[in-house]
């Protein structure tokens, strides 16, 4: 495979931020938090050029982090991330453009004190992709791109709805013309019409512009119906990675099964009882992962080596990963020989 975005063994720790009286506390006896959490372990993944990746996962199992290390937001502590061969980060320094980012929350990633056409135009202007003098023309073609009238880019963001500070934050991210769009819960905070329209405003950007996306959502409609491949993550790691059929299809991972399994489904007879299939357990704290298999304290098919070795990653089939010792036994109770 062609591997355009590379992430390759990528580590985030984050160690205790201690007040000063909590470092005199420790050091008079008392009990303080000093352990590290680990966000992201030992993350490898490959993106083609053109291709869309989705990211799935609970909450807390490390998603935005990953993004924000692909995006050159936060450094790794270990590991790297190359865009066709070219590092996103030296020095804990994002070195390119190449890579951007639309967030979940549009109003809070905008400059409340700055009109939007100012903050679409800051970054090219600032990278030399525009000079001053032309930066309101290009900034009206980037408007006009995600469906957003020109005459508006003297407005604030606090003038707009969700759905088009939406599209301003999407603006703004290509008006830096990456190669790679991380797209972090970008249709979370949107009503459902709305949510509509800015995903198909995604799909037509990116199959116009061949942008390489890494798309993370907890919605998992969403992430099927945009993304090439999916990858499922949990307490840090990625637990299986495949094409978006085969892994909705046919999941090789108890936990991926789980998830699925956990989205409320339409019941139309008023006389069924309804009824939620919910992950078993409590997910596990980061800052004492349990040994052997993240998953095996919630997983049904745990046996004793998942509690006593952490699964490698195993080939399913082209493109097609999982890490559990038994995901031919999960593919057969899902119903694949």
């Amino acid at each position: 495979m062609n591997d355009f975005l590379a992430i390759s063994n990528v580590s985030r720790v984050f160690g205790p931020q201690l007040s000063t009286g909590e470092k005199i506390a420790a050091r008079l006896g008392a009990k303080v938090e000093t352990r590290a959490v680990r966000a992201v372990s030992n993350v490898t993944l490959s993106v083609r050029r053109g291709e869309t990746l989705g990211l799935v996962g609970e909450s807390g199992c490390g998603k935005s982090t990953l993004g924000r290390l692909i995006a050159g937001i936060l450094p790794p502590t270990d590991g790297a991330v190359t865009i066709d061969g070219t590092p996103v980060m030296e020095n804990g320094r994002k070195v390119t453009t190449r890579v951007q980012t639309v967030f979940q929350d549009p109003f809070a990633s905008l400059d409340p004190r700055m009109k939007v056409g100012e903050t679409v135009a800051e970054g090219p202007i600032a990278h030399r992709l525009t000079s001053k003098a032309q930066s309101r023309s290009y900034v009206a073609e980037w408007f006009e791109r995600v469906g957003l009238d020109p005459v508006w880019m003297d407005r604030y963001p606090h003038q707009f709805s969700g759905g088009q500070r939406q599209r301003i934050a999407i603006a703004r991210a290509l008006a830096m013309q990456p190669d790679v769009l991380i797209c972090d819960e970008p249709v979370a905070s949107l009503d459902v019409s709305i949510q509509a329209q800015i995903i198909n405003l995604f799909l037509e950007l990116t199959q116009g512009l061949n942008l390489t996306c890494v798309f993370i959502s907890h919605d998992l409609s969403v992430v099927q119906h945009v993304s090439d491949r999916v990858a499922v993550m949990y307490l840090g790691r990625i637990v299986e990675l495949g094409p978006v059929a085969d892994v909705f299809g046919q999941p090789a991972h108890p936990y991926t099964s789980a998830l699925f399994g956990s989205v409320p489904k339409l019941v139309l007879d008023a006389d069924e009882l309804v009824r939620f299939d919910t992950i078993e357990g409590e997910v596990p704290s980061p800052l004492s992962p349990p040994a052997g298999c993240y998953y095996h304290p919630r997983c049904p098919l745990v046996t004793p080596e998942c509690r006593a070795a952490q699964p490698g990653s195993a080939v399913v089939s082209e493109l097609r990963t999982v890490a559990c010792h038994h995901h031919k036994r999960q593919m057969e109770t899902a119903g694949v020989n």
